[in-house]
């Protein structure tokens, strides 16, 4: 025990003397740090990891714990190695691995530079229409509107003034300006689903759940805040999620069908040119 604790200030000492000589002279011959079997850690490897003004202590620390965390590294890939699989063959999976990034990273340069990714209202209805069962409800879904203003806001008499008349533009447009600016939370939107989840977790605990969710209103005065909530409509789970609640979806899809139609056009291209020019022998037959 003793032997180990100084042979580890032996090399903590070797450690803070490489800190303090990388850190005062960059330009100096590579030191290598740790060895484990037939791998090493060069010190050059930690180059980038000093932001300027480091001290030589943190220098250390930095040094120190890269070291550790290497050598323990280098301890499970030299067992990994000692232990591969005999029918593993580790020159195709790199290559595979090779291609496939290499691969990824053209298909990712096609596609910033190709692909129109502007989706039209129609393309959005359409798909919507032929695969609405794909979109069922996991949960309760609302469209609603919804207040959520501190006790101490000014002009509460006006708040549900224009409150109870939001059908009239003006009305609803003061209470939407009023609500910017006191409101820590509002909703006015008609139109946009909510998660009845996520309008409970802004109410009084127990004033709204799943299981109690229905066409209702409520005003109510609960710790620091007055509530306004008014349901317009409900969905219910298992019910066909509307286009609305679900259109981003929608878009990704028709993204990442229109993001393969088009590479698959893309290789096509290459393939009848590329037959043009000769460059394709195929010796199947």
């Amino acid at each position: 025990m003793k032997g180990l604790t100084f042979n580890w200030i032996i090399f903590s000492i070797l450690l803070l003397i490489s800190a303090c000589q990388f850190v005062s002279k960059p330009d100096q011959p590579d030191r290598v740090l740790a060895k484990v079997y037939n791998k090493s850690l060069q010190l050059s490897e930690l180059d980038g990891m000093f932001p300027e003004g480091t001290t030589k202590a943190d220098s250390f620390l930095i040094i120190s714990a890269f070291t550790e965390r290497w050598i323990r590294e280098a301890l499970l890939l030299h067992e990994a190695e000692r232990n591969i699989p005999s029918d593993l063959n580790i020159d195709k999976l790199v290559r595979d691995y090779r291609a496939s990034l290499i691969r990824n990273n053209y298909e990712k340069i096609l596609v910033e530079q190709l692909l129109d990714s502007t989706i039209s209202t129609d393309e959005l209805v359409s798909y919507y229409n032929k695969h609405q069962e794909e979109y069922q409800l996991e949960g309760p879904i609302v469209r609603c509107n919804f207040i959520k203003i501190p006790l101490s806001a000014p002009n509460p008499a006006l708040v549900r003034t224009w409150w109870n008349n939001l059908s009239d533009p003006e009305d609803r447009l003061k209470l939407m300006e009023y609500s910017n600016q006191y409101a820590n939370m509002h909703l006015l939107e008609d139109e946009v689903w909510y998660r009845i989840e996520d309008i409970a977790s802004e109410l009084p605990r127990g004033t709204i759940s799943t299981e109690n969710v229905s066409r209702r209103e409520l005003t109510e005065r609960g710790g620091d805040y007055q509530y306004y909530l008014r349901i317009l409509e409900v969905k219910n789970k298992n019910q066909i999620a509307p286009l609305a609640f679900v259109q981003n979806q929608v878009r990704r899809v028709l993204l990442r069908d229109r993001k393969q139609k088009l590479l698959e056009q893309k290789k096509e291209e290459m393939y009848d040119l590329e037959m043009r020019r000769r460059n394709i022998q195929v010796y199947t037959q």
